[in-house]
């Protein structure tokens, strides 16, 4: 009877050693992709995207009937700022809006922005007859008389990023330019506006 009890004593010992085999294998698995990820990104060092609006017009401004018609010319200026990361837009749409209306909005054919960059976009944007709510109406017909309105400048774009041959999957991109300045005379400059940036 007493040989009978070397099997059952054996048997926890070697589950216990697999657990254990197997908890080391996932410690150094997570240990080996932490340290290419960081590895990675001490290589490339991901900077951020810098956007900014840097020339917007407005023209044929009309109000009539609580319509409106105009047309917007905007210019963004992308910046990749990264030595090692290109940028791919494979689409890209621009919005104006005023006190959450949208205006009109326009789309951007697809580029590709190489490191250390500057991409020059340029979208115009045209209102044709729009019909708007009675506020908005009426706030947009007050600031005319002040001779500038206030808009915001929405962009979003599906992007990919590429280093070396390795390309990311797509992404959203977000750039939204808050209180752009149209002013109704020539004489008057326009300044211009930093955009902010998700991704």
């Amino acid at each position: 009877m007493a040989g009978n009890t070397a099997p059952a004593t054996q048997q926890p010992v070697k589950h216990f050693n697999l657990v254990r085999c197997v908890a080391v294998c996932l410690l150094t698995l997570i240990v080996l992709v932490g340290l290419a990820v960081l590895i990675t990104w001490l290589v490339i060092r991901p900077k951020r995207l810098v956007y900014t609006l840097e020339n917007g017009s407005l023209q044929h401004f009309n109000l009539n009937n609580k319509h409106i018609n105009a047309t917007f010319d905007f210019v963004l200026m992308a910046y990749n700022p990264n030595t090692k990361t290109s940028v791919y837009y494979d689409s890209m749409e621009s919005v104006v809006s005023y006190k959450d209306q949208t205006l009109a909005l326009d789309t951007i054919d697809p580029f590709h922005q190489p490191h250390r960059d500057t991409a020059r976009v340029e979208t115009k944007l045209v209102a044709q007859n729009l019909a708007l709510s009675p506020s908005t109406y009426k706030d947009l017909r007050g600031e005319k008389s002040s001779g500038e309105i206030e808009v915001d400048v929405h962009y979003k774009s599906r992007v990919r990023f590429k280093v070396g041959m390795w390309k990311s999957k797509h992404r959203t991109l977000k750039i939204v330019c808050p209180s752009v300045k149209l002013h109704f005379s020539w004489s008057r400059h326009f300044e211009n506006v930093p955009c902010e940036v998700e991704l």
